[in-house]
């Protein structure tokens, strides 16, 4: 849920299966030796006993899990009846809490610690959680209880949660074959077995082919042009392989300095050739973690897969579960925004190209110059750099003050708390409290980038909240990203930019944290179409240029002074550079993206480059180099939650912008605002559609105004958000 600031195909929002939500592909994770106490993954009193989870454990606790589950299943089903939702719903939403958190665990791990052993247990579990998902989402007995309790003569004064719960169930129902017949629905398991094999191969590809790529530099003059803290960070890279002088590699933090800042144009260009070629049939690895095959084969899948269900294409199948519901409104609106954006990034792509040749002599601009030259124009432009703001910008103070800012706006106060039990010296581990004093949930953190951690940044779901009795069950997410670690004596520094990223995926935190809903299916960002998840994320990534807010977290680590007026100022008047470009970068995926999905043709196979170079014609401005193969590592579609829905981000965006203009009105940071924000949108998760908790918060429907105003595309009259 992060492309502002991380690179595509960088993770985003959890994809996790819920039982009232079964038709989705389900995460996987680690394994367990048979006796219960033996086993800390069955130990789900507590949160989880990170450093003494191992693969065997994972597939032991998944399997009792589930065979546990199938019998009360069996047992619910045999005696459950009427329009009793305590009797059909409770139960269900016990065991699946149960099974999430068995699995949650396992799968973080296999995401932040990858190894031969748990990779290998986690994969033996996809098949066994398809099934299991498979079972529930084409069970007669459970579809007829909730389609009586639909039925009942009160439901539609139902409290809104329950209603909700319900209805999803009854969708998600038929998304998952209950109205095939027997061949149908046996082919429905097998398409949803394979592609959930599938797509945890792509990723490992994509992570074997990241984490294979070093070069190994010993002539510092190489890395001339690289700010001190790539050079740091190179040598202590080298460090800890054993090796003298520096090396690079294609984590984020490693692979952005390079093609921004290396003087050395050969050098980017084989730092480039290496990123925008893994997983593929080019580059320095060619063919050894190939994805063209497993992409071919999902998007087939995939097509399969929706037809059987009724739809024309897996692009109108992804909709039933989104806001936009038909691929016209998707069409028009990336199209709306295409229209406003490329026109403008065609002048900053031809001024940049003018500035490349006239003050430096390029003859070309080619993609591995182009981040090059945009710095040095932002540099001469506006005197300031990133590497600039790094030192005022020391990870400690960015959370404290981050933490002060939510404290301000929904009246919570956070706290670290010593001693859990974490799956690396880096994880810390935090308390959110309420106004009242009592405990709204907990959180850990996992911020830098590290061998065997998938790339990227992401919130996911640790323990969701639960009340269904006298016990209350508060919410645990993890908040992982890929920052530099701290080099020598100091802090980690971050960017702005990973400033914004870590605003971002708290955002996701806190609507998961937050949540006041009671039933797991439906709590946080549990039941929120995945067209709006990500407002509460893209939210938050606004204060992160308010000078309120920056006064906070924005301290020069040696000194303590703080940051400069004018350098702030420098900072807003470079904040909207290039943003057409980036614009046209984010419609390129997100048409790439909802094409592929939409227009693939069982007879004629796959298109996914010839599709990707007709949305590179109709929006893109940079020259694309002939060996890239960035689909092969597009992790959000191929392995993440986002087939046909990129355009989320843009989507969600309209709705974000529109709601801080709501605290812009109001003079910034609103105490009252805040907890307006959180009583309609943070505290309700996906009890109620998205829609009306937008109306219910702004008092209308959604416009782009706010959008355009932030992005320096303003101009013409209002429109509506089509959202």
């Amino acid at each position: 849920m992060e492309w502002v600031q991380a690179p595509p195909g960088a993770g985003g929002a959890t994809d996790y299966v819920r039982l009232s939500a079964v038709w989705q592909a389900p995460r996987t994770g680690p394994r367990m030796e048979r006796p219960t106490e033996t086993n800390p993954l069955l130990e789900i009193h507590a949160l989880p006993a990170f450093s003494r989870i191992r693969a065997e454990h994972v597939v032991p606790a998944v399997e009792r899990v589930l065979a546990e589950n199938r019998a009360a299943i069996a047992d619910l089903t045999g005696r459950a009846g009427g329009s009793d939702f305590e009797a059909i719903v409770v139960p269900l939403e016990e065991l699946d809490d149960r099974l999430n958190r068995v699995w949650s665990p396992a799968s973080h791990l296999n995401a932040v610690l990858d190894g031969e052993a748990m990779r290998a247990a986690y994969h033996e579990c996809l098949p066994k959680l398809s099934d299991y998902a498979a079972e529930l989402g084409q069970n007669e007995a459970l579809h007829r209880a909730y389609r009586t309790l639909s039925e009942a003569p009160d439901f539609a004064a139902w409290p809104a949660e329950r209603r909700k719960i319900v209805t999803d169930a009854l969708r998600d129902f038929r998304l998952s074959g209950i109205e095939l017949d027997a061949a149908g629905r046996a082919r429905y398991r097998d398409l949803q077995q394979e592609l959930s094999r599938l797509t945890s191969r792509f990723q490992d590809n994509v992570l074997d082919a990241t984490h294979a790529w070093k070069k190994h530099i010993t002539d510092e003059s190489r890395l001339a042009g690289l700010p001190e803290s790539a050079r740091e960070l190179a040598a202590q890279t080298a460090r800890r392989d054993g090796l003298e002088g520096w090396l690079l590699t294609l984590e984020f933090p490693s692979y952005l300095p390079v093609v921004t800042y290396a003087e050395e144009r050969d050098l980017r260009r084989e730092v480039y050739e290496a990123y925008v070629t893994r997983a593929s049939d080019l580059g320095p690895h060619a063919g050894r973690w190939d994805n063209t095959e497993v992409m071919d084969r999902i998007l087939g899948l995939r097509h399969e897969l929706a037809v059987l269900l009724g739809f024309g294409n897996y692009a109108e199948y992804s909709l039933a579960t989104k806001m936009a519901h038909e691929p016209r409104r998707v069409l028009e609106f990336l199209g709306d925004l295409a229209a406003r954006a490329v026109p403008r990034a065609r002048e900053e792509f031809a001024e940049l190209s003018e500035f490349a040749r006239g003050r430096h002599g390029a003859a070309a601009l080619e993609a591995w110059d182009t981040a090059y030259y945009a710095e040095k124009l932002r540099h001469e432009r506006y005197e300031i750099t990133q590497e600039e703001l790094r030192p005022y910008f020391p990870e400690p103070r960015v959370l404290e003050g981050m933490f002060d800012l939510v404290g301000r706006l929904y009246g919570i106060r956070i706290r670290r708390i010593d001693g859990a039990d974490v799956w690396h010296p880096d994880v810390r581990f935090y308390e959110i409290r309420g106004e009242d004093g009592s405990v709204r949930g907990h959180f850990y953190t996992d911020l830098y980038a590290r061998p065997g951690k998938r790339g990227g940044a992401w919130m996911d779901e640790c323990r969701n909240r639960k009340h269904l009795g006298a016990d209350l069950q508060t919410p645990v997410a993890h908040l992982v990203c890929n920052f530099s670690p701290p080099v020598g004596d100091a802090p980690a520094l971050l960017t702005h930019e990973e400033v914004l990223t870590l605003f971002h995926e708290f955002g996701h935190g806190l609507h998961h944290l937050l949540t006041r809903v009671d039933y797991p299916s439906v709590a946080g960002i549990n039941g929120v179409p995945w067209d709006a998840v990500e407002l509460p994320s893209q939210f938050m990534e606004n204060w992160g240029w308010e000078r309120a807010v920056l006064e906070r977290i924005a301290v020069h680590y040696r000194t303590g002074a703080p940051l400069p007026e004018s350098l702030y100022r420098r900072m807003l008047a470079a904040r909207n550079f290039h943003s057409a470009m980036h614009m046209v970068r984010q419609l390129e995926f997100a048409l790439f993206d909802f094409r592929i999905h939409l227009e693939h043709d069982p007879e004629a196979g796959p298109r996914i480059y010839e599709t990707l170079a007709e949305v590179r014609r109709q929006v893109a401005v940079v020259p694309t180099a002939p060996f890239n193969r960035f689909a092969h590592s597009f992790t959000h579609i191929f392995a993440g939650g986002y087939a046909a829905g990129y355009y989320s981000y843009l989507w969600a965006e309209v709705l974000s912008a529109d709601v801080f203009s709501a605290f812009e009105e109001r003079g910034g940071i609103d105490a009252q605002t805040g907890r307006r924000l959180l009583a309609t949108v943070l505290e309700r998760g996906g009890s109620r559609e998205p829609m009306d908790l937008f109306r219910e918060f702004r008092g209308r429907e959604p416009t782009i105004d706010a959008l355009l105003r932030h992005t320096g595309l303003a101009g013409g009259a209002s429109h509506g958000a089509g959202a």
